[in-house]
């Protein structure tokens, strides 16, 4: 079995560039330990700790379409629907809701267990 490590996504609105174009489409890939140990001992997170997110999300997003690189001024810049989209999203990712389940193959009868991910 394979851990799947990226996952795509579709923002609810998107981000709004300055020249007016939209961004929807992106990836997120599973959170390290060294990702939110690293953000909670930034100064930014230590002087406002509602900052914290902005980092996360701004280390985990790996794609977003049409741009090079997403930074933390991109994530600053999303409407709070898709922050909040993407927050929810992280914590369902990294979470530890998931669900190992023994299946049966119809074809030949072997069991195998089978992991799934609360984002279906």
């Amino acid at each position: 079995m394979t851990l799947q490590t990226e996952h795509e996504f579709l923002l609810p609105r998107g981000f709004l560039d300055e020249a007016g174009q939209v961004h929807r489409a992106g990836q997120m890939r599973l959170a390290l330990a060294l990702d939110e140990i690293e953000t909670i001992h930034d100064p930014r997170v230590q002087e406002n700790e509602a900052y914290l997110p902005v980092l996360l999300l701004s280390r985990v997003i790996t794609r977003l379409e049409g741009l090079e690189a997403v930074t933390p001024q991109v994530v600053e810049k999303l409407f709070a629907s898709d922050l909040a989209y993407l927050e929810d999203l992280y914590i369902r990712l990294n979470g530890q809701d998931w669900v190992t389940l023994t299946a049966v193959c119809p074809h030949c009868a072997t069991q195998f267990a089978v992991q799934v991910s609360p984002i279906g």
